[in-house]
């Protein structure tokens, strides 16, 4: 049986674009939408998604990413994603074997469990409230979201991860999208301060 080295995942990442729409690569009526969340997501789409928690300095979740970088800090037991942006905040990926805990608290992060399955880290999530949304664009999730992550290197300049949406609330079946992020080798990650209750600018203007 072939062994894979566990690649480093460590470093700062540039985003890889999807905060704006999470389905940018699908076609159009691809995503399995029920009729609650088409409702939902038709509504935010019709008021311009003007009660996005993101734009009110709340956190992203998961998988949702904003616009700016990231940094991974990679130890054999724990994973670490800081954020620059929103709320300048973290993940903690669990790779010392634990299990999910049985009295979730559901929260805006989750509660993230990984593992190595060759040369990936395969990262599972549960335990959410239903407070974020997967984009600026309004796509919706329920509490009963799960999600998988897979984490791999292709080469030394890209991160490539593949996320899969099980709600079964909100999509007919779980669907995936592939995310590919670029090493900023150079950077590190700036200060950010969001406030709560902040908006921009288009929205100050009551319509």
């Amino acid at each position: 049986m072939a062994l894979f080295a566990q690649p480093d995942l460590s470093g700062v990442w540039a985003s890889a674009g999807y905060d704006a729409n999470i389905t940018k690569d699908m076609k159009s009526g691809e995503l399995p939408m029920s009729p609650w969340a088409e409702a939902l997501y038709k509504e935010r789409q019709a008021n311009h998604s003007k009660d996005d928690p993101e734009s009110r300095c709340l956190p992203d979740g998961v998988a949702r990413r904003d616009s700016y970088p990231f940094k991974i800090i990679q130890t054999p037991t724990l994973v670490l994603i800081l954020f620059e942006g929103n709320v300048h905040s973290y993940r903690q990926i669990f790779l010392d074997g634990r299990g999910h805990p049985k009295d979730l608290d559901k929260n805006w992060w989750g509660h993230s469990i990984g593992q190595w399955e060759g040369d990936t880290l395969v990262v599972d999530t549960v335990g959410f409230n239903d407070r974020t949304w997967l984009d600026h664009a309004g796509h919706p999730h329920s509490d009963q979201l799960h999600v998988t992550e897979r984490y791999t290197r292709p080469d030394a300049g890209r991160l490539s991860v593949q996320i899969t949406i099980d709600d079964p609330v909100a999509y007919a079946h779980p669907w995936s999208v592939t995310e590919v992020s670029r090493a900023l080798p150079t950077r590190d990650l700036h200060e950010y301060i969001c406030s709560e209750s902040n908006k921009d600018v288009q929205h100050l203007v009551s319509k």
